[in-house]
């Protein structure tokens, strides 16, 4: 591999361990980044990437939460077991729904993966953002993960499925709903997190398995570096972002997203 393509990887690496925490859709960025900076690699291997790097975000969130989502831990009293194996049964409920229509996947890449659908999307979604934070401010009743009902976490789990449609976020989409239901910005976001768990390594099996695992050394290096990179830029995000929402809200995003929107239309046109 030249050093040009390693350094690309690298480049997506950080891209990916950003936009996967944060609700800005790590879909629309990868495509616009291909626009730009396009690895040479067939496309039918550059999907499969694209969904293989998130690995490495979500084995930040399982680091750095190790303790927190081990149900076996020693250290913990009986009560906490019961809590730790509670998020779990809620992350289980809420998955159910994107099981449920998986195989949709396929069919929305090939007829969504495009500009305008992207960039419609991250508009959307970021009217969204600020329309919720303008109005939704103080409306919350779910301020721990304990206090998050079964119900709330099914609903979130239906908003994840929106997120098979490119540019939306899964992010953005279960936070974004998980407000609306009457969650803290905190639980949103670390509820978000953990379903991520399940759906990004069951997304990331199915596209393995279909890919094959017949790989060049080069995409096997290219798969290493981005997995790598994803991870060691999601375990400084994700606790950067947990740290923002604390003092602020997620206006911010919402205004991004438009932009961002705004430059994915004029690329597609272009």
């Amino acid at each position: 591999m030249v050093m040009l393509e390693l350094i690309k990887v690298i480049i997506y690496g950080i891209v990916e361990g950003i936009t996967e925490w944060l609700p800005i859709s790590s879909t629309g960025h990868l495509i616009l980044l291909n626009k730009f900076m396009p690895l040479q690699v067939s496309a039918e291997f550059f999907e499969m990437f694209k969904v293989i790097i998130q690995l490495g975000a979500i084995l930040a969130v399982i680091v750095l939460y190790f303790n927190k989502l081990n149900p076996f831990s020693p250290t913990k009293t009986h009560l906490q077991r019961k809590e730790t194996l509670s998020i779990w049964y809620k992350v289980a409920i809420a998955t159910i729904p994107a099981v449920l229509v998986y195989k949709l996947d396929d069919w929305i890449e090939a007829n969504f993966m495009n500009a305008f659908t992207v960039a419609l999307m991250l508009i959307l979604y970021g009217v969204g953002f600020i329309f919720i934070e303008k109005h939704y401010k103080h409306v919350e009743k779910m301020k721990t993960l304990e206090s998050l009902t079964y119900q709330t976490a099914l609903f979130i789990g239906m908003a994840q499925v929106l997120a098979l449609i490119p540019g939306t976020s899964r992010s953005g989409a279960t936070i974004l709903a998980a407000i609306l239901l009457g969650t803290s910005r905190y639980v949103a976001t670390e509820f978000s997190f953990f379903l991520g768990i399940p759906a990004m390594f069951g997304l990331s099996t199915l596209k393995l398995i279909r890919f094959g695992f017949h790989y060049s050394l080069e995409e096997v290096l290219i798969l290493i570096v981005g997995v790598l990179v994803s991870f060691l830029v999601s375990m400084i995000v994700i606790q950067k972002l947990l740290s923002y929402i604390k003092k602020h809200d997620f206006t911010v995003f919402g205004k991004y997203r438009i932009v961002l929107g705004i430059i994915v239309l004029i690329a597609g046109f272009l």
